[in-house]
């Protein structure tokens, strides 16, 4: 039985709203302990969800039950910083089922309400307020915060996926309903039964270049990550693959031709469960892994789960891509840190090998690469052209996979535009595309920002279209949405000279000069900075804008002159 839940605090009050989709109740307790005291013994063996409530929710929930302050600990949270496992031992004697909606790169549940086009307005209640609310701040308090923990819910079915993958992993490995709460790193540090050694081992760079590598011209960078001067994780090393400029880092490896765009025949490479597979055929796996055979069970039972249309393929996955991860951060068992070196520099330079292989053997040019792949082109006038060049490509391929022990998998395309390594679009003979970067990804309900933006530029890639026909046939005002929030850096927004009481806005390029930018102020007396890709007149919506059509006053040529900015970018002429 799942029931979100969200907590208000105040100096003098709290609140928390509950509501269980299933039953369709929902509880409202205003400062009341012993009902807060009545719903915990009645719901303790059920799942609590919330947003943010692994961090926050839940350490106010067993706070208050343990006769805590409940503004004490909001402060020891959000004004001091603190863990909130870390304020009080007597949390862990609270025994509470949390699920977090929340994900990494979220910027907040009022972002992710924008993005879907719900109604984003805030109370108008300061939270700093210094007396107890009154009967009418406490019911807009309420309306509020039932409407968040309404927004939680639609969060959370738009992420099941998430959850229930995450539930059958604790079923495989027969683990606690308890452990939902864990990230995926610890349980990925507890599925495999790692245990930190008695002693550190002070060796993280104690380096073991795989016998394998063959870098030829390229050898001295296995030489430089050796030198004891460039053993800092700030060490950066820049140098030209073939002509492509790339940046070696002790995080990874990646290199791009930038603002570049071209037709022909290309090859993407990319090495299948990279890091995965050296810490199984390299022994790269953390140390602190007793059994490195369970990893490796693990892995090859995904594929086999993946193969048979099994969908719980995409719980192991978190615990396959989880280990690298895991074994850098200090606070996990799996931590272990010259293993993760091991498995990061070894795989930039059998990268590097294959690069050289492939544009000396074959003269590829290389357009990019980036941790586990290279883009490749073939060269104007190869002699047989497509066919001839997959095949010269394949027979490197092969002899690199014999020597190094890892695997290929090839994707054929004939158009790539590319800002950076980070942001390009490949399109494929049959129209099919692979893209990367925040201007060309497939959008999301979750993910919305500008969408009849990336969907002008996927066009244009793809078919030609030119962006203002795109953008001219759009008819949704959703569709041109910029989703703006004030950071905890700042201290309030102005939409022109008018100072703003909320954080989060969704913001409209406007043809009306009465309507001012919006901007983000950081002290008293500092010149506001207006919101990055804002236009300099815009006007707000943040009510539901479901099906609310497109104004007239909206300015549509502001849009078409971003996409085209934004093609240059890709280098487009």
């Amino acid at each position: 039985m799942l029931n979100f839940y969200d907590f208000e605090v105040f100096a003098h009050d709290w609140l928390v709203v509950v509501i269980n989709p299933i039953e369709k109740t929902k509880t409202v307790l205003v400062n009341d302990r012993d009902g807060l005291s009545r719903l915990y013994d009645e719901r303790k063996g059920q799942i609590f969800v919330g947003y943010n409530n692994c961090h926050y929710d839940q350490y106010i929930f067993k706070g208050l039950l343990l006769g805590l302050d409940a503004k004490w600990i909001n402060d020891q949270i959000i004004v001091k910083d603190r863990h909130g496992w870390a304020i009080s031992r007597e949390f862990s004697k609270i025994p509470m089922i949390n699920y977090d909606v929340m994900m990494r790169n979220d910027l907040g549940l009022k972002t992710l309400e924008a993005y879907m086009g719900n109604d984003i307005r805030e109370t108008t209640v300061p939270f700093d307020i210094d007396r107890k609310l009154t009967k009418a701040e406490l019911d807009e308090v309420i309306f509020y915060c039932t409407h968040d923990v309404e927004q939680t819910i639609e969060v959370f079915a738009r992420r099941k996926s998430e959850f229930t993958a995450k539930l059958d992993l604790l079923k495989m490995f027969d683990l606690p309903i308890s452990y939902l709460s864990k990230t995926g790193a610890q349980l990925t540090a507890i599925i495999l039964e790692a245990k930190r050694p008695r002693e550190p081992r002070n060796d993280e760079f104690d380096l073991e270049i795989l016998p394998c590598v063959q870098l030829g011209p390229y050898d001295w960078v296995r030489q430089w990550y050796l030198k004891p001067e460039n053993q800092d994780y700030d060490a950066t090393l820049k140098f030209d693959i073939a002509g492509c400029p790339h940046v070696c880092k002790w995080g990874g490896i990646h290199g791009a031709l930038a603002q570049y765009s071209a037709d022909g025949y290309l090859i993407n490479v990319d090495v299948e469960s990279y890091y995965p597979s050296e810490m199984i055929v390299h022994g790269f796996l953390s140390r602190n892994v007793s059994n490195p055979s369970k990893f490796a069970w693990i892995k090859s039972h995904r594929l086999e789960l993946k193969h048979a249309g099994d969908k719980r393929q995409k719980s192991l996955k978190v615990v396959i891509n989880g280990t690298y991860g895991a074994s850098k951060d200090e606070t996990n068992a799996l931590y272990d840190p010259k293993q993760a070196n091991q498995v990061c520099i070894n795989g930039q330079l059998m990268l590097i090998d294959l690069m050289w292989h492939l544009t000396s053997g074959c003269g590829a040019e290389i357009i990019q690469s980036n941790t586990d792949g290279v883009l490749v082109k073939m060269p104007d006038g190869f002699a047989g052209g497509p066919d001839a060049f997959y095949s010269a490509v394949d027979d490197i391929a092969a002899e690199w996979e014999s020597r190094t022990g890892m695997q290929l998998e090839f994707d054929e395309y004939t158009k790539v535009y590319q800002k950076d390594v980070n942001n390009y679009i490949l399109v494929a003979e049959d129209g099919h595309t692979k893209g990367k970067g925040a201007y060309v990804k497939e959008l999301s309900e979750l993910d919305a920002d500008m969408p009849v933006v990336n969907r002008a530029l996927i066009a244009y890639m793809v078919d030609g279209v030119p962006p203002e026909v795109t953008i001219n046939a759009a008819t949704d005002l959703i569709d041109f949405q910029r989703v703006v929030k004030l950071s905890g850096k700042y201290l309030y927004c102005m939409h022109g000279s008018e100072r703003m009481q909320e954080k989060c806005f969704r913001v409209f390029a406007s043809k009306r000069s009465r309507d001012g930018g919006i901007f983000k102020v950081k002290r008293i007396g500092k010149k506001p900075e207006k919101f990055a890709c804002t236009s300099d007149h815009v006007f707000i919506d943040n009510g539901d804008i479901h099906g609310k059509p497109a104004p007239d006053f909206l300015d549509r040529r502001w849009y078409i002159d971003l996409a085209y900015k934004r093609l240059e970018q890709f280098g487009v002429a």
